[in-house]
């Protein structure tokens, strides 16, 4: 006989709508997936089924069915949420890992589109992820890696032979701001499923560029020290021996001299001056001797209140001596009520000297041929001088390095003029420098510092 419970009947319609409700929590916490349909046709089935079995004798059986295939369910959806839960975790573990990296992280698609940009990346390129995800990568590759980078993926899916995929080495990146900077790129290759990807660890080596350019520049610097050492050595050696012939030479003009005052014979007073000039210019080379020998000896230099103007023009006459031959127009602006300066005359005038005489030797060579020599007084009672030329200026690639050991711009020339002069200058407490003119030429300035108060009060 077929018996029908009513009470059963709604305990069954009451299970079949629980387990539904149930079911379509689970579909859309997968996202209407394949394994939450085959559930919710699961959960539906069966309690329909029973219900259209409840007029059979063996309704409590059924009804214990369904209890056990809910609960079976039930337990079956706690163990999917906890998965899914743990799957949740991982990820936000992952992506903690992925941002907080030291080093930039970019993961691109098998089309080359950024899918994931870590800080790291944002603090090295200057861009928040907003603006770089789904933006092809070669955004952040100067040329010539830019046009390039494409075909190189393209080649790589469709062939397989690696050339950067699994390699490490030293390329070139470019920031936001269009400053392009050296990197270490480390690729390597992902797939998720049927999903193909690349990741690229990058390292910002610009500290380290500029690490190794200052090792090589202090090499350079040491293997200058040592040069100079050695020309130390033997400027030394070589002031000793000239200072010998030198005071014969002023002995003998001397005595030359004395020999024609003594003479019976009429002589023009050009000659008597000629050799007297020679003479004081012997003295002159011979003091320039004993200076040198002192300078690369640091030894004590010999300091006075000199007027830097009588200073300078004794010095740019000695400097210009033929200069007129040559077609060069030598302007002198030197005033006269310039107070004096402590300094080495000496020195000073060597300073003088070589920079006129660099300066005439360039103009000879120039179309317009014109210098100029001055002195001017500072606010604060510092003396400059400038020697400015019509010559065709100072290379920009070596404006910054001119006063530096062995760097010239002469064919012929040993680079050691400039800088033994802005060593002069730089033991008086002075400064030295070049500046190109607007009009063509170069000007070479330098400073002396004021006479102390004790030294213009005595």
């Amino acid at each position: 006989m077929k018996t029908f419970r009513p009470v059963a009947f709604f305990i069954a319609i009451i299970a079949t709508l629980s387990l539904l409700v149930a079911a379509l929590y689970v579909a859309s916490q997968r996202g209407a997936g394949e394994l939450s349909w085959l559930l919710v046709g699961l959960l539906v089935t069966v309690p329909v089924l029973i219900v259209l079995g409840v007029g059979y004798r063996g309704l409590s059986r059924a009804e214990r069915q369904v209890v056990e295939q809910a609960e079976a369910l039930r337990q079956g959806a706690e163990a999917y949420e906890l998965t899914r839960e743990s799957e949740r975790d991982a990820a936000e573990r992952f992506r903690a890992v992925i941002d907080n990296a030291h080093d930039a992280i970019v993961a691109i698609d098998s089309k080359g589109s950024i899918e994931t940009f870590n800080k790291a990346a944002v603090r090295i390129f200057g861009y928040q992820p907003e603006e770089v995800i789904g933006q092809n990568v070669k955004l952040l590759m100067p040329e010539p890696y830019r046009d390039a980078h494409d075909k190189y993926i393209h080649n790589y899916v469709t062939t397989g032979v690696a050339k950067i995929i699994g390699t490490g080495r030293e390329v070139q990146a470019v920031r936001k701001d269009g400053t392009v900077f050296p990197i270490d790129l480390s690729v390597g290759e992902m797939a998720i499923g049927d999903r193909r990807g690349f990741i690229g660890v990058i390292r910002d080596i610009t500290e380290r560029h500029v690490a190794e350019r200052r090792v090589q520049e202090l090499t350079t610097e040491l293997v200058h020290v040592s040069r100079l050492n050695a020309m130390g050595q033997f400027s030394s050696s070589l002031a000793h021996e000239l200072n010998q012939p030198l005071t014969a030479i002023m002995n003998y003009t001397e005595a030359a001299r004395q020999l024609l005052a003594n003479a019976k014979i009429e002589v023009p007073p050009r000659v008597l001056e000629f050799i007297e000039k020679a003479s004081g210019q012997a003295d002159r080379a011979g003091q320039i001797i004993r200076r040198l020998r002192s300078f690369v000896e640091k030894g004590a230099v010999e300091r006075a209140p000199e007027h830097l103007n009588k200073v300078v023009e004794e010095a740019s006459m000695l400097a210009t001596v033929g200069s007129r031959v040559d077609g060069i127009k030598v302007t002198l602006d030197l005033p006269a009520d310039l107070p004096p300066v402590y300094i080495d005359k000496i020195q000073i005038q060597q300073v003088v000297v070589n920079l006129v005489r660099n300066a005439i030797e360039v103009l000879r060579r120039a179309e317009r041929r014109e210098l100029v020599i001055k002195v001017t007084k500072h606010d604060n009672g510092d003396q400059e001088v400038t020697i400015s030329d019509t010559g065709p200026g100072i290379p920009p690639e070596i404006a910054d390095q001119l006063f530096k050991p062995f760097v010239t711009t002469k064919k012929d020339g040993m680079g050691i003029g400039l800088s033994i002069s802005r060593s002069i200058i730089d033991g008086h407490g002075g400064r030295i420098w070049v500046e190109n003119n607007p009009g063509g030429g170069a000007t070479f300035r330098f400073i002396l510092p004021a006479l102390p108060a004790e030294e213009a009060i005595a």
